[in-house]
């Protein structure tokens, strides 16, 4: 029933399948792609007719993860997959991108390129998968595409390369890279990396690139059981004759327009040129009209890019490796935590960083489960920055994709959570823009952090490179203008350190590049990162050593973990006091770790101490604030150290007599105490006479110390009797004979020792202090040793 084709590899020690002919059969390109238990399925579609009119490329990419893949149902209300994730919006830029540039010119057909992830391992991660499927996809489809391009991951561990590395490998290594490329060149890059050195990345990405020929090979192979007959494409018509035309007309125009460095004059004079131009085709029919268009972007390209290759003329006057002039400010808005604002010619970002508590991280649903984040960076690009108007609303996917690529830019220069317990958020605005809006957050993020104080390892700079290549020649360019950007052949963004490379990402117009030029471009980029960082150090050199007043504080310490069920309380009961009582956050770990936060010290104070409070155990002989809590006719109950309650018994209350204890204390006095002692049932005896309850200092015992009781010492006591017999006489300091009743009894109780210090002879009636209820513990009262 199924005509299936299948190939398989051994790739990074893992067999790679292909397989197509058995799912999803009416597409024009089906793929299902194993690598270990991960598979994902694409399908290509394409349309066989152009729109009328339509003068550009629309092939949209789609990426989905289902959670059946990986066992799990959706969270939220509806239960099923609903809109993109950030990371299936990512991985569906990651397929677009080197895909892009391998259709031909003047292929306006729309195609659709859906992945699906039907199968996840935990192991073998889906995006790889995703795009080597779409490849292989569109290889088989017989669309006019210029592929097939292959795609890897390489980690760096112990020195060492990894290909396709699993999350654990990742975390452990210092580097996570991805390369999409053709048999010949490299396509695309995207990277994060722990501060390495250019010889170090492109060591990566020229393993990077080994591996992904043997994916191409593998589809090669594929396409050549069932590829489907190439579609025919239309001739293209001679346009010689209109570009001459063009070039006569309008050509010194655009020369002159590319000579002007102010952006908006520059376009100005350039949309005159373009209005030229379309009126010299007015009459024309409506496909030369487009084609017209067309020529006129030919004709700027080639003026431009020739100007470079020539002369090395840019179009605002600088040379190949020149910056635009930098201003950097911090502190720029006074009431966000830390805030940066960052111009680089016609580029400029307000960059903003808030610092939060850990209810403030971002929860993350997905294949893997649940995850947080606490770092966050956001960046939006207003239609006003490059004075057009437009769509303003959710960020599209342009604007996640450049969040990203600047969060990965800073992420690996961050504290840890232990050095650093804050979430941070990071919001990029750019309020102008003229080329690399992207790098320009990556230095105004780690500046208006260093400003709110997050104790960064390093300042981070980013620069974006651009590439004209002609044959053989070519020229790299620093710190692109935005349309150097639209008419050069590479868009090439480095950030990092003075101590090395934190992300890199690279997007080719052509048909790749090799590693010379790759080399040349990490080479140059190392010296405009190097001149940034020395312009952003004029404005803030280092982080700054004190939060912002706005900012709440943090405190940190741990506790025993067989206490934190002390700490919550049943139901969380305990901990939702402390939280209302003091207005600080509490947040509690399994492993003990308690972390108290607050805008107000005070809160932060008074909630720490709550805590520990019900966890340390009191101290004899220590002095404790307390409150009153409760008052009886024998003393009162003070609570201390937040949790505890201890008696302060009537007599512990003043060194004079105190005949009732309402006349002294009220409930929720504040008072101080000491330990006296504390019974093997944890009962705690406090004192407030022998503490000063203005200052907390200890005072000498002012009481008169107790005459022992007449009659003299006790001697021992005799041996108990077998149960009858009275009390016998009492002997010499002791007692003869024994108690009567049944049970209990004895020849005389012997010499008992002489009577502890202190004791007052006994009274009638009771002690010195006043009688003491029958129902009072004996360790209460005072009336024994």
């Amino acid at each position: 029933m199924f005509d299936t084709k299948t190939t398989s590899i051994q790739w990074g020690g893992k067999t790679l399948t292909l397989e197509t002919g058995r799912v999803a059969r009416q597409a024009d390109g089906a793929i299902l792609a194993t690598l270990g238990e991960t598979v994902v399925l694409c399908a290509v579609t394409a349309a066989r007719s152009v729109k009328e009119g339509q003068d550009f490329f629309p092939l949209t990419v789609h990426y989905q993860e289902k959670y059946s893949a990986a066992g799990r149902i959706p969270g939220g209300f509806f239960k099923r997959e609903r809109g993109a994730t950030e990371k299936e919006t990512l991985v569906s830029r990651l397929i677009d991108r080197p895909i892009r540039p391998l259709f031909p010119e003047g292929f306006y057909n729309e195609i659709n390129v859906i992945c699906q992830v039907l199968s996840y391992d935990g192991e073998n991660e889906p995006d790889i998968l995703a795009m080597v499927a779409a490849s292989a996809a569109l290889t088989i489809s017989g669309v006019p595409f210029m592929g097939p391009i292959g795609a890897a991951r390489v980690g760096y561990v112990d020195g060492e390369y990894i290909l396709n590395p699993t999350n654990e490998q990742i975390k452990a290594g210092d580097l996570e890279l991805v390369v999409a490329a053709t048999g010949a060149a490299v396509m695309m890059v995207e990277s994060e990396a722990k501060e390495l050195s250019e010889e170090v990345m492109l060591g990566a990405v020229q393993f990077a690139h080994k591996a992904c020929r043997e994916a191409v090979n593998a589809i090669i192979d594929l396409a050549e059981q069932a590829a489907k007959d190439p579609w025919e494409m239309a001739p293209q018509a001679d346009l010689t004759a209109a570009k001459d035309k063009l070039k006569k007309l309008i050509g010194k125009d655009i020369a002159a327009a590319y000579k002007v460095t102010d952006k908006s004059k520059r376009s100005g004079l350039l949309n005159e040129a373009r209005a030229k131009g379309k009126a010299a085709f007015a009459d024309a029919a409506p496909q030369d009209q487009m084609a017209a268009g067309k020529l006129m972007k030919k004709l700027e390209a080639e003026i431009v890019r020739g100007a470079i290759l020539k002369d090395g003329t840019r179009i605002d006057g600088r040379n190949t490796k020149q910056i635009r002039p930098i201003e950097a400010m911090v502190h720029f808005l006074p009431r966000a935590h830390g805030s940066a604002l960052f111009t680089r010619g016609e580029t400029q970002a307000i960059c903003t960083t808030t610092l939060g508590t850990k209810d403030a991280e971002q929860m993350i649903d997905g294949l893997t489960g649940l995850s947080y984040e606490n770092f966050m960076l956001h960046y939006n690009f207003p239609p006003y920055s490059v004075g057009e108007v437009g769509r303003f609303g959710a960020p599209g996917r342009r604007e996640v994709g450049h969040g990203k690529l600047a969060w990965r830019a800073l992420h690996p220069v961050l504290p840890s959570k232990d050095e650093f317990p804050y979430t941070i958020r990071v919001l990029s605005d750019i309020t102008e823009s003229n080329g690399s809006s992207s790098m320009a957050t990556v230095c105004g993020g780690s500046l208006s952090m260093m400003d709110a104080g997050v104790p960064l390892k390093r300042p981070v700079s980013g620069i974006a490179m651009g590439l004209i290549l002609e044959g053989k020649n070519y020229a790299v360019l620093s710190d692109i203008l935005g349309d150097e950007d639209h008419l050069g052949d590479m868009d090439f963004k480095v950030a990092g350190t003075e101590a090395g490379i934190t992300t890199m990402q690279m997007d080719i117009k052509i048909a790749g590049i090799t590693d010379e030029i790759m080399k040349a471009a990490l080479d140059q980029a190392k010296e405009g990162r190097a001149h940034i960082l020395a312009e952003m150090s004029k404005a803030l050199s280092s982080t700054r050593t004190e939060l912002s007043a706005h900012a709440p504080r943090i405190e940190s310490f741990s506790i025993d973990k067989s206490k934190i069920r002390e700490v919550i309380g049943t139901g969380g009961k305990v901990i939702r006091e402390i939280v209302a009582t003091t207005g600080a956050k509490v947040d509690i770990d399994d492993e003990g770790v308690i972390k108290v936060s607050s805008s107000d010290p005070a809160q932060i104070e008074a909630a720490i101490k709550w805590i520990k409070g019900l966890v340390e155990e009191a101290e004899v002989g220590k002095v404790y604030d307390g409150k009153v809590v409760n008052l009886v006719d024998f003393g009162a109950f003070v609570n201390f150290m937040g949790g505890k309650d201890g008696l302060v018994h009537v007599s512990e209350i003043k060194n004079e007599r105190v005949e009732k204890v309402s006349d002294v204390l009220k409930e929720g006095q504040e008072v101080k105490v000491k330990v006296l002692e504390i019974d093997p049932r944890g009962k705690v005896r406090l004192s407030m006479r022998v503490v000063d309850q203005e200052t907390g200092a200890e005072l000498e015992d002012s009481r008169p110390a107790r005459e022992p009781r007449e009659g003299g010492d006790r001697g021992p006591r005799g041996p108990r009797r077998d149960g009858d017999g009275g009390r016998g006489p009492r002997g010499d300091g002791g007692r003869e004979g024994g108690r009567g009743g049944e049970g209990r009894g004895g020849e005389g109780r012997g010499d008992r020792g002489p009577r502890r210090e202190g004791r007052a002879p006994k009274r009638e009636g009771g002690n010195e202090d006043g009688p003491a209820p029958e129902f009072a513990p004996a360790f209460l009262t005072g009336d024994r040793d």
